[in-house]
């Protein structure tokens, strides 16, 4: 197995769990969705099958999330289908992003 096999198979540390369930509750409250945010998979996708989120809800979290995080998202920046992949991609972003 190789050691990026291996370390995607590893848990997510404390700390980056906090976060995703802080993103998932951000996503519930200013989206007003009828799951619960421990309920959101940290690994389905935000589009579409997963959480169901469209581009208008994407550009909503987005400036939720550089308000609350000091992040900086563009509209135009090709980075962002990865970013916002899931949940833990988005979680994982915005650790290594944030200035708040």
């Amino acid at each position: 197995m190789s050691d990026k096999a291996s370390l995607m198979q590893q848990p997510a540390p404390l700390a980056a769990v906090g976060l995703q369930r802080e993103i998932a509750a951000l996503f519930v409250q200013a989206l007003n969705l009828e799951v619960k945010a421990e309920d959101i998979d940290p690994d389905a996708p935000l589009y579409g099958e997963g959480l169901g989120l469209d581009s208008i809800d994407i550009l909503e979290i987005a400036l939720i999330l550089s308000k609350q995080y000091g992040i900086q998202l563009r509209a135009d920046s090709q980075e962002n289908q990865q970013i916002f992949r899931s949940l833990r991609h988005l979680a994982e972003y915005i650790a290594a992003q944030r200035t708040k």
